[in-house]
């Protein structure tokens, strides 16, 4: 038994009667977060678009005899975003890369870089990101954290996405938007450890490797054009 003090005295109040009223309240409480989760899923005005990979580069670097930077792409690419630009917490990215599509304008190095040495072409011939969580930085900008996936090792990098514009219209009257995306990795981190120590010393090839995105996206069933 509960003794409740009131302005007309003492009321009493069975301890099952309070245990049964939290219940009823923790439960409502549930119910109106579920029910706010469902609605930002559900109806946050989200639009689908679909990577155009003709006018999508995606682009690395890495320095080379600690001289210079040399730089390669791939050339194919797939993949989607959703996105609301009020409510960008609720965007999606999800990207894949064909190793083999891996160009450095020297043949021989493409070879070597898809070869066990590095990417491994063979037996993990795609490299894929999808994203986890997304945050706004201010402004055009974005936070983009995901799982990056290459050569069957996964690790999390931090997109930083900035430049985002768009057009009511391209040349098939069709909306349009894009940005571009930045991020620095350490191949070792993914199992490409390949390297050679100069005479003079140092390492041929550096650890960390820059990568730019700059992608143009369209809605999701327009077909790219030039």
């Amino acid at each position: 038994m509960i003794l409740f003090l009131g302005g007309n005295g003492a009321v009493r109040c069975d301890i099952a009667t309070v245990n049964a009223a939290l219940s009823l309240y923790r439960g409502l409480s549930r119910a109106r977060i579920f029910a706010g989760m469902k609605t930002i899923t559900q109806d946050s005005g989200s639009t689908l678009w679909t990577i155009d990979p003709i006018h999508t580069t995606v682009a690395f670097g890495v320095r080379h005899l600690m001289v210079t930077t040399v730089h390669g792409v791939f050339e194919r690419v797939t993949g989607s975003v959703r996105y609301n630009a009020a409510v960008p917490e609720a965007s999606e990215v999800r990207v894949e890369i064909p190793v083999e599509s891996v160009n450095t304008r020297a043949p021989q190095r493409d070879a070597h870089l898809r070869s066990a040495d590095f990417f491994d072409a063979e037996h993990h011939p795609v490299i894929t990101f999808q994203s986890t969580t997304v945050r706004s930085t201010g402004g055009d900008s974005l936070a983009v954290t995901g799982d990056l996936t290459m050569r069957g090792v996964t690790r999390e990098i931090v997109l930083a996405v900035s430049g985002l514009a768009g057009v009511p219209a391209d040349f098939n009257g069709q909306p349009r938007t894009g940005a571009s995306a930045t991020a620095q990795v350490k191949r070792s981190d993914f199992g490409m450890t390949f390297n050679k120590v100069l005479d003079a010393g140092g390492l041929a090839i550096a650890d960390e490797v820059s990568l730019r995105i700059d992608v143009s996206l369209q809605k999701a069933g327009v077909s790219s054009a030039a």
